[in-house]
């Protein structure tokens, strides 16, 4: 299966956006999912993530209450809803996806990688 994240861009700060990861070959329903985020010589952070069937979803306290996972297995895609967007949000953002159905928060427990798109946020 292979992972496409899109959706990022310049906002300033205080704006949203919404990054898609959709994913052809495999049925996504078979992955919990979760996104992560590297800033510019920084380490990769988990930023959140959703079970199979998107009935839960685990947030990292930099980002609560401001972004929201949310899933479409009909439509194979995940989505990464982000509100408030402040300078230090700016990252390149990548979905990850992982076969066991419960939260993850280091990269080596996924499984299967999208490219990335960047989000920079303007002051």
């Amino acid at each position: 299966v292979q992972l496409q994240a899109s959706g990022g861009g310049l906002v300033q700060a205080g704006g949203s956006l919404r990054l898609s990861c959709a994913a052809s070959g495999r049925t996504l329903s078979k992955y919990y999912m979760g996104w992560f985020r590297q800033a510019p010589d920084k380490a990769r952070e988990f930023v959140g993530g959703i079970t199979r069937s998107g009935g839960t979803s685990y947030y990292a306290d930099s980002v609560k209450g401001q972004f929201t996972i949310s899933r479409d297995n009909a439509k194979n895609t995940v989505y990464l809803q982000m509100n408030s967007l402040k300078p230090e949000d700016t990252a390149v953002y990548y979905c990850a996806g992982r076969n066991g159905d419960y939260v993850a928060t280091l990269p080596v427990d996924y499984d299967l990688w999208g490219q990335g798109t960047q989000v920079t946020v303007s002051s």
